[in-house]
């Protein structure tokens, strides 16, 4: 999972990824404040395992507060991974997917 945010949402962001990690001993990635790879604003990436998708999953749902997440899994092709295969919540921003074979 992603969670995106910008100058005045990053210590909301950094509090839940804290809550995050502790609650579900999750890998917390770099808090990026520029746009990386495909993803369209700052963001933080969350990786877990599958077997912790429906609990992570659900938590995101009620503690988002306004901010967007972005999930998608890793199958070896990321532009599906990026599309048909990704869950959004909050808003949709368009992903810069010419970076990815397709």
């Amino acid at each position: 999972s992603h969670i995106y945010y910008d100058a005045d949402s990053i210590e909301q962001v950094k509090e839940l990824c804290k809550r995050i990690k502790e609650k579900f001993d999750v890998e917390i990635g770099r808090f990026w404040e520029k746009n990386v790879g495909p993803h369209p604003m700052w963001s933080v990436q969350i990786s877990y395992e599958a077997n912790k998708f429906g609990r992570v999953l659900p938590y995101l749902m009620k503690n988002r507060q306004g901010l967007t997440v972005f999930t998608h899994p890793v199958t070896g092709d990321d532009y599906l991974d990026h599309t048909d295969h990704a869950i959004w919540m909050g808003s949709m921003p368009e992903l810069k997917l010419d970076i990815f074979e397709h």
